[in-house]
């Protein structure tokens, strides 16, 4: 099979935002900083924080519930589930089968999260495809979730500034033959960046202890500068590999929806990758960062507000941690 023509596509979005909201004048009253502060490095205005009773696969539930109601399915017609998340509800066993037991779903089908960070939803896209491509799958829940307000530590203004909760989902189906569908996946990793954004504490090479404890090592930390000087890159790099390997110009590009990292990233992509700055679809300022689940949020907010029309080229774009990145081009 040419791999150029789609063999699946997206029948169904949905996301999910949790009700709390906090500003950025909220978050002054926790740590040093200030609207305009926040502001001017990130674009961010606010971010949504889940509610003490809810984990990630309560959000991922509610997101995924959305994708099927809109993709016409039921959760037992799905085949396999798949979950982008670094923040999962617990280290063992996969967010994916509390979301499998939330939604119903009593087919056995595989369920099983990936961790990619920012880059999740797009990876998992590039599985499912894959999945559906070899007929292994027909129906393939995609879902990117993340609960960072309780891995990130609310003292580092470095880092607490960035992040919000969040789910994105999407329901992957066979293709109508019609060229509609995943056109192609890009995936990346360069695991010589990997102690540049990271979680130190908490696993095997750092067990929990007192000190990981005092030392708040299992928080998320950040080497700023470089993350933003690779991902500029390599996120507008992956955009072009996906327009220019499909044969296309960035003016084909209907809509980028790239990962929502922060104001400065997004603006550096836009000036490197070509396409017209009024064609990336933001809404960092409403959202902040939900990493793996912000391109899912994206593109049901694109789909549901009517930005998204049928035979459109949509590129979506992300880097995480890993660091792990990709892109994919999907013709809508």
């Amino acid at each position: 099979m040419d791999r150029n023509i789609p063999a699946s596509r997206i029948l169904g979005t949905g996301h999910y935002l949790p009700s709390q909201v906090l500003t950025n004048d909220d978050l002054a009253r926790r740590v040093d900083t200030s609207d305009e502060w926040i502001r001017s490095r990130t674009g961010i205005g606010q971010r949504h924080i889940a509610a003490p009773e809810e984990a990630s696969s309560d959000m991922a539930a509610a997101a995924s519930r959305l994708a099927l109601e809109a993709a016409g399915l039921s959760p037992n017609d799905l085949d396999a589930i798949i979950v982008g998340t670094i923040s999962p509800d617990k280290r063992m066993p996969a967010c994916a089968v509390y979301l499998q037991q939330k939604l119903g779903v009593t087919n056995n089908c595989p369920s099983f999260d990936l961790s990619a960070a920012c880059a999740g939803f797009i990876y998992g896209l590039g599985v499912a495809d894959a999945f559906i491509r070899a007929s292994q799958s027909r129906y393939v829940l995609v879902v990117g979730v993340e609960l960072l307000s309780r891995v990130i530590d609310w003292q580092d203004r470095a880092t607490c500034v960035l992040f919000g909760d969040g789910a994105g989902a999407a329901v992957l189906g066979p293709s109508d033959g019609d060229g509609r569908g995943i056109v192609s996946t890009h995936l990346y990793s360069d695991g010589s960046k990997a102690n540049d954004l990271h979680i130190p504490g908490g696993g095997t090479l750092m067990p929990f202890s007192a000190e990981v404890l005092e030392r708040r090592e299992y928080y998320v930390r950040m080497n700023g500068q470089e993350v933003f000087k690779y991902a500029v890159r390599a996120i507008s790099r992956a955009a072009g590999t996906a327009i220019e390997s499909n044969g296309l110009t960035p003016n084909d590009i209907d809509w980028v929806m790239p990962h929502q990292a922060n104001k400065r990233i997004l603006d550096g992509v836009r000036q490197r990758c070509g396409v017209p700055k009024e064609r990336f679809f933001i809404n960092i300022e409403e959202t902040a960062n939900t990493s793996s689940a912000s391109v899912p949020i994206v593109l049901d907010q694109a789909v549901r507000s009517g930005h998204v029309r049928r035979g459109q080229n949509l590129v979506f774009c992300a880097l995480g941690g890993g660091f792990s990145w990709g892109s994919a081009l999907v013709r809508w």
